[in-house]
C-alpha cells in the first residue's frame, strides 16, 4: 500500500511497510505536470498477469509489488488488495502507469485529479 501526498509541486507517494522490500522502492516522486490523469480501477488489479517483472515481486492473488512490463509499456506497481486499487497515467515519466493500493481510492483520486493534465479518467 501506498501514501499519497503533495509536495514542492510533486505528487508523492510513500511506500509503506515491507512492501518497500517487495517493491524495491521507498518512495516515488512524480512533477504533477507529469500527471496524465487517475481513477479508481479495481479492475486494473484483478488477474494473474500484470507483465514481466523488471525488477519486483508477484504472488498471484496476494501481492504485485515494483516496476513491470506491460504491453510495451513500463507501470510500477504495489497492489496487494485489488478493491482498492488506482491507476495514475504518466507521461514524460520513467514509469507510463502507476498502480497502487491506497486505504481510501475515492479521497486519492479527489487529491490527485485536480492535477491531471489530461484525460484518462
Amino acid at each position: 500500500m501506498v501514501d499519497l501526498s503533495i509536495a514542492e509541486g510533486n505528487l508523492v507517494l510513500h511506500v509503506r511497510g515491507a512492501d518497500q522490500l517487495w517493491a524495491l522502492k521507498s518512495t516515488l516522486e512524480i512533477p504533477l505536470h507529469h500527471i496524465a490523469g487517475v481513477r479508481a480501477d479495481p479492475s486494473s488489479a484483478r488477474g494473474w498477469w500484470h507483465g514481466i517483472r523488471m525488477p519486483g515481486t508477484q504472488i498471484p492473488g496476494i501481492l504485485t509489488a515494483g516496476t513491470f512490463y506491460q504491453h510495451g509499456q513500463r507501470v510500477f506497481w504495489d497492489v496487494h488488495n485489488p478493491d482498492r486499487t488506482i491507476v495514475i497515467d504518466l507521461r514524460d515519466e520513467r514509469y507510463n502507469e502507476l498502480i497502487v493500493e491506497v486505504a481510501n481510492p475515492e479521497a486519492a483520486v479527489k487529491l490527485v485529479e485536480p492535477y491531471c493534465q489530461g484525460n484518462s479518467g
